[in-house]
């Protein structure tokens, strides 16, 4: 896979010991590769190795279906505009379910059209989220009454590591298969 970014290049025969380590967790762990933000990540050990284990949790492990998660995934990378966030996880989202017009809408940034109450909620909490930094009273209701409190919590974080990881791909001009059109605009 050709990816790209403005970062130097650091192969593992330049790394120290730290950054070996997390390199072999990562590796080892479900990802497999040292994708996306971690090309940026592995130059702070430190940072890389809590920033990944957070990620593994709110990408495997939380109590939302995968196609929920991967919703709230997409609605981050087209908040944030993030062309790698949305070129990865595009296709996961796809798979697991999420239907093509919602898809679609969630990129250009429109309301989609929904046909499952769920994913209304994740689209709505995130959309609030974003646009206000709050979610009413209401909403969250309607969220815990949905998922569950500890399900709202989860949620939460993956919008909030997924905002970090839209930025850390933003500030590195991080680009995957760069033969492709870009999901967005270039600002």
């Amino acid at each position: 896979m050709n990816i790209q970014s403005r970062l130097t290049d650091l192969n593992e025969s330049q790394m120290d010991d730290a950054q070996r380590e997390v390199l072999k967790e990562i590796l080892s762990g479900p990802r497999g590769n040292l994708d996306g933000p971690f090309l940026a990540w592995i130059h702070s050990p430190a940072l890389a190795n809590h920033a990944q284990r957070l990620g593994a949790f709110c990408r495997y492990h939380t109590k939302l279906e995968l196609r929920l998660s991967e919703l709230a995934i997409l609605v981050t990378a087209a908040w944030w505009q993030s062309q790698a966030e949305w070129q990865i996880h595009e296709p996961i989202a796809r798979k697991a379910g999420l239907a093509e017009q919602v898809i679609d809408a969630v990129r250009e940034q429109r309301s989609p059209a929904f046909q499952r109450r769920d994913e209304v909620i994740v689209y709505r909490v995130g959309e609030e989220l974003y646009r206000t930094r709050r979610v009413s009273e209401q909403l969250y209701a309607e969220a815990v009454d949905v998922f569950g409190e500890p399900a709202v919590v989860e949620l939460v974080g993956i919008f909030g590591y997924y905002a970090l990881v839209a930025m850390t791909l933003n500030v590195f001009a991080v680009r995957r298969d760069t033969d492709i059109p870009l999901p967005f605009i270039e600002p």
